[in-house]
């Protein structure tokens, strides 16, 4: 069996050091569609180095080099196929506010294995801390198509109940054109975003945008619209990933606020409100 799901569970963790300056956080924000209007007060806080604060699903792509979804994919007693790799979801805890410049250690390990039946979900974490203490600890939830089977453990079901009542707050996102070329310069080069030769063979009519993009910008759309702008307030942030996004879309970012957080649900609207993100819930101060 391709997956030895104890094996991989208690595999060494990989250690790696990992930096970043202003220009990254920068290059970031943009990336998740800050900028618009350039002149805005509100958008000069994630580009302006003057002003900067850092959103915190940017410790996503921070490094860029630290232990990651594919390094793990290598962990001992994990031998799969990329092309059976999907994205499942994504979940971010916040110990602290993120620095506009810093260097940590990032230590990412497999922290569980499920069996789902027709696929395998790898739980990978990355904790991540500098010399002051614990910063963040990432989970992707990364589902492995035809290695379920085993009778292992099903694991959490991430479904949640529909947020009930209408949505306190809808805004709509446009994606632009180059979106994807412009976020992978934050580190995630998969080609599936950028060749639309490799996206055809991959199954899709051409490139998609990151699920990490969509992360990001709807990340950005609940801070600014129900977190007045703070950045700080945010605790944790997860998602399921339920759909592609293709560049040049629009999001719509429908918003229930809760005691303590937000749920969220985004769709494509071109697509007649196909859905992209679901279960998805910004805890915050």
């Amino acid at each position: 069996m391709p997956i030895d799901a104890a094996k991989a569970v208690a595999a060494e963790p990989r250690t790696g050091e990992i930096a970043w300056t202003s220009k990254d956080v920068q290059l970031y924000h943009l990336g998740v569609g800050a900028g618009i209007p350039a002149t805005d007060p509100d958008e000069l806080r994630y580009t302006l180095e003057s002003r900067l604060h850092v959103l915190p699903s940017f410790a996503t792509v921070a490094g860029s080099g630290s232990p990651g979804v594919i390094s793990g994919l290598s962990m001992p007693g994990v031998e799969v196929d990329l092309a059976k790799v999907l994205h499942g979801g994504q979940s971010l805890t916040l110990h602290r506010p993120i620095p506009v410049q810093g260097t940590a250690t990032a230590t990412g390990r497999i922290a569980a294995v499920y069996d789902k039946g027709k696929a395998a979900v790898l739980v990978m974490r990355t904790e991540v801390a500098d010399a002051d203490g614990p910063l963040w600890t990432n989970d992707a939830q990364i589902f492995v198509r035809g290695e379920g089977g085993w009778g292992g453990d099903r694991g959490p079901s991430g479904r949640l109940e529909p947020p009930a009542g209408e949505p306190d707050r809808v805004v709509e996102r446009s994606v632009r054109e180059d979106q994807a070329l412009l976020y992978r310069l934050s580190g995630d080069w998969n080609p599936l975003h950028a060749d639309p030769e490799f996206a055809k063979v991959a199954g899709f009519e051409r490139p998609i945008l990151h699920g990490l993009c969509t992360y990001g910008i709807t990340l950005k759309a609940v801070v600014d619209t129900l977190l007045g702008g703070d950045v700080t307030r945010v605790r944790s942030y997860v998602t399921r990933f339920a759909g592609v996004v293709y560049p040049g879309e629009t999001l719509r970012i429908r918003m229930w606020r809760q005691e303590g957080a937000v749920r969220v649900a985004v769709s494509a609207v071109e697509r007649d409100d196909a859905p992209v993100l679901a279960d998805t819930i910004v805890e915050h101060a």
